[in-house]
């Protein structure tokens, strides 16, 4: 993912919230948007946008930024 890419997505910071707020937070945003950067750093955010987009049929990539820390780019069809 480059920074071009990221402008791109509309971006989530959900650093600092605790599971479920962060896959809350994406579901959320990507009621109004086709294209999602989420940015969390709990350890269960990964799971849950995981589950969470494959319940909708959204494709997503991972991409560490830094040690404990998720970024998740969220996109629907």
């Amino acid at each position: 993912m480059t920074a071009a890419d990221d402008a791109a997505a509309l971006v989530v910071d959900a650093r600092g919230m605790r599971c479920p707020w962060p896959a809350l937070r994406l579901a959320r945003a990507m009621r109004e948007a086709a294209d999602v950067l989420l940015i969390a750093d709990d350890p269960q955010a990964g799971r849950e946008v995981m589950a969470l987009a494959g319940e909708h049929g959204w494709s997503v990539a991972a991409d560490a930024a830094t040690a404990g820390e998720g970024r998740w780019r969220v996109t629907r069809p």
